[in-house]
Parts: C-alpha cells; structure tokens; sequence
C-alpha cells in the first residue's frame, strides 16, 4: 500500500469502459481474462490505491453496471476516452484520477505503485512510456487536477486524443520493467497473445 504525501491531491480511480469494441467484435470490458469482467477486476485492481473507483461507461450502460460499483457516465459525450477521462475530472475537480483501459488484462500492482510512488502533482499527468510505440501511454495514467483546463484547451482546439495532451504537455514519462502490462488487448489477435503470455 502507498504512504500518502499530503502535499498531493487525493486519488481517484476510473476504469475506462465506454468503447464500443467494434475492432475485437465483442465488449473488452466484459470478458472475463480472471473469472471475472474486466471492469470489475481492474476496478478491484484500482480500490487497494484509490479513494474511490468508478466505471467510466456511456449513459446507456450505467443500468448494466453491478450496484456495488460506482458508474460514472460520460458528460462529454462521444469522444472517446478523453470524454470519460474530462467527465471525472469535472464531477469532482479537486481529485486527480489513475485512469486505466478496461484492455489491459495483464495489468498488475507492481506497476500501479511504480506509477503512484512517482507521481509529479506539479506536472498535469503521470504516465508510462508505451514499450510497443515509445509514446505516452495515456490509458494507464495519473491526471492530476490541474489537466482539466489543459484539456478543455486542447478540446477547444478540437483533439480528441489523450495521447497528444501527453506529448504536448508538462507530462511526466516513466519508462516499466514489466512490458506485457501495458499491452492493450483490442483485436483477436492481441487476445490471443495476451492468453499465451497468461499461460506462461
């Protein structure tokens, strides 16, 4: 468990899981990688470092969320995960939020702390280097409070993608010793891929 830092904001968790999927033909969120939906597992994943954690989700799945977790509908709506991300960051502006994809089935403790133990609060975020494309790894990232002015801009200036806040900004970069969890897991093929290394 981390030690709190008094001087940082309080940690939220969201767990991205309003996509539609379209590329693996079946909702990521809801196969069961450790017999149980993603959502719900990384959301377990998130509670042993989180204040509170909540399911990023469409309006439309907020009634198919488990009542003993909490759903955060989009209020920015079809923007993709940025509109998930910018919606917790408005419901409760005094919080930073430790956002991961529902597509990371191998994502692990290990690196949440890592992630948590370095994080810059005078920096808008806190991420990991993608080991599969060198870029910022916006899915698995720490938004401190004050990115949610930086991100209105960068919607103002109409992007969309996370990723390009990240580079763009004063974003702290951390480099992980464990590739395999960071792997997003969006096709079939990533599936497949991802249970051969579970079954290593």
């Amino acid at each position: 468990m981390i030690l709190k830092d008094n001087s940082l904001s309080p940690l939220n968790g969201l767990v991205l899981a309003g996509g539609r999927s379209t590329r693996m033909g079946t909702d990521k969120d809801r196969i069961k990688w450790h017999g149980k939906e993603q959502r719900y597992y990384a959301a377990d994943l998130l509670r042993g470092f989180c204040e509170e954690v909540f399911i990023s989700c469409r309006p439309e799945q907020v009634k198919d969320i488990y009542a003993d977790y909490k759903a955060l509908p989009d209020s920015f709506l079809n923007m993709g995960p940025l509109g998930g991300i910018l919606s917790a960051l408005r419901a409760q502006r005094a919080y930073a939020w430790l956002v991961v994809a529902c597509d990371l089935p191998l994502l692990d403790e290990r690196s949440l702390q890592f992630l948590i133990a370095h994080r810059a609060a005078e920096k808008i975020a806190t991420t990991y280097q993608s080991p599969f494309d060198g870029l910022p790894e916006p899915l698995i990232t720490i938004w401190e409070p004050g990115s949610y002015p930086v991100l209105l801009q960068f919607l103002g200036e109409g992007i969309t993608c996370p990723r390009k806040v990240l580079i763009n900004s004063n974003t702290l970069v951390l480099e992980t010793d464990n590739d395999a969890a960071l792997m997003n897991v969006n096709t079939p093929e990533d599936a497949e891929k991802a249970k051969n290394l579970m079954n290593r």
